[in-house]
């Protein structure tokens, strides 16, 4: 856990390692307001709220979390059935870390991999979730559904990090710090990445025991994560949907994420921003905008 970073682009926020009796769970809270969840995606950390968290703090009360598996959360070793990072369970997570800061019901926005948790969430936990908002992705039964060659080469690592244990693990750690430059490198071509934050997202990737969790991350929705959505397949989220998506990016691309999107709810506010993948470190100010206009009923 870096503690100094936190206090460095967190100030004023408490830094939690929560033991939600499966796994221990790392997170910055602070603010005052209805509680608001952060999760971030792949390849990163909860640090990709930074430029954000603080602004969100005047209005509510701020948990970022790392997922299960990644940046200083515990990284269990995965089972046979990939249940162990299945979204059920890493929704699981994040209820009982938001239960034991003392908040039954919030709303959550997730990124990339935290988008598929937060949606899960929704499903799992609909009394929980007042609001869900999904950055930059679509729902993933579709995706794996709609694939085509430009998909497959865009995402590669989607079927490169299912592959059965340990391939992916022993090829990206032979050179796992060129292999995380690489899949990061659309980001530092659009922001202004401080070096410290792209040496965290390097050093905590880097564990062995952290590739292995992403991997099972992957297997995960390539597997119980596909039987769990085809169950709920017909059903559709009961709260509010924001979906935002960067027209420079594979979602604005290759699918049609209001028809995908408006299948699974029946109030979608969407949305594209001028960026790729990492909205929030991209595009920061109109993440911040978005999410005030949306959790609190502002009118655009």
């Amino acid at each position: 856990m870096n503690k100094d970073l936190d206090q460095q682009y967190f100030p004023g926020f408490k830094t939690h390692l929560i033991d939600t009796g499966e796994v221990r769970i790392h997170c910055v809270s602070g603010g005052q307001g209805p509680p608001l969840l952060l999760l971030h995606g792949y390849p990163q950390t909860h640090l990709i709220w930074r430029d954000i968290a603080l602004k969100l703090a005047d209005h509510f009360t701020v948990v970022a979390t790392d997922l299960r598996g990644y940046g200083s959360s515990d990284k269990p070793f995965g089972t046979d059935d990939h249940a162990t990072y299945s979204k059920r369970v890493m929704a699981q997570d994040q209820v009982s870390v938001m239960q034991q800061l003392g908040h039954d019901s919030f709303f959550v926005a997730g990124h990339d991999r935290g988008g598929r948790v937060a949606l899960r969430m929704t499903l799992d936990h609909p009394n929980k979730i007042k609001k869900l908002a999904v950055l930059d992705i679509a729902p993933t039964a579709d995706m794996y559904g709609e694939t085509t060659q430009a998909f497959a080469t865009a995402y590669y690592h989607w079927f490169f990090l299912i592959q059965p244990y340990d391939l992916p693990e022993k090829l990206i750690g032979g050179e796992a710090e060129f292999y995380i430059r690489k899949k990061l490198q659309p980001l530092l071509s659009n922001c202004d990445l401080p070096e410290d934050v792209l040496n965290h997202y390097i050093e905590t990737f880097c564990k062995p025991d952290a590739i292995h969790a992403m991997c099972e991350d992957y297997r995960a929705s390539a597997t119980i994560d596909l039987e769990h959505d085809a169950d709920d397949a017909e059903i559709k989220v009961s709260c509010p949907v924001l979906a935002i998506w960067g027209e420079q990016g594979i979602i604005e691309k290759l699918f049609d994420p209001i028809a995908l999107w408006s299948g699974k709810t029946n109030e979608l506010v969407a949305k594209t921003f001028p960026c790729g993948h990492y909205i929030p470190e991209e595009q920061p100010e109109k993440t911040l905008d978005a999410f005030l206009k949306f959790f609190t009923n502002s009118k655009d």
